[in-house]
């Protein structure tokens, strides 16, 4: 399956990931500056994407704690999710997310 992922720069990346996975785990993979500190423990908002208007509605709503973890996260917007708690399956299909500008990924300096 495949999932797109636009840059601050507007830029487009799409990857290939396996039903299942996370989304966190298919960002990293592309090589996508989402850093996951926590490991998806939903401890962090590192892993902080914003879902497109049209594929918001399709995902499954996002926990009380989840919620919690997005009040943190800078840049927040109404379509706001972590990306460790989106597991993918062939219903999302084509997802496209976006990555914040604020978003750095420490490990990569």
């Amino acid at each position: 399956m495949k999932v797109r992922f636009a840059n601050a720069r507007a830029e487009v990346v799409e990857a290939v990931a396996a039903p299942g996975d996370n989304l966190l785990r298919a960002a990293q993979a592309a090589g996508m500056p989402l850093e996951g500190t926590c490991e998806g423990q939903m401890a962090c908002s590192t892993c902080h994407v914003v879902v497109a208007a049209e594929w918001f509605d399709r995902l499954p709503e996002a926990s009380e704690e989840e919620e919690d973890m997005l009040d943190l996260a800078a840049g927040a917007r109404r379509t706001s999710r972590l990306a460790c708690q989106i597991v993918l399956g062939e219903e999302l299909d084509g997802l496209t997310v976006a990555i914040p500008a604020e978003a750095h990924d420490m490990r990569r300096g």
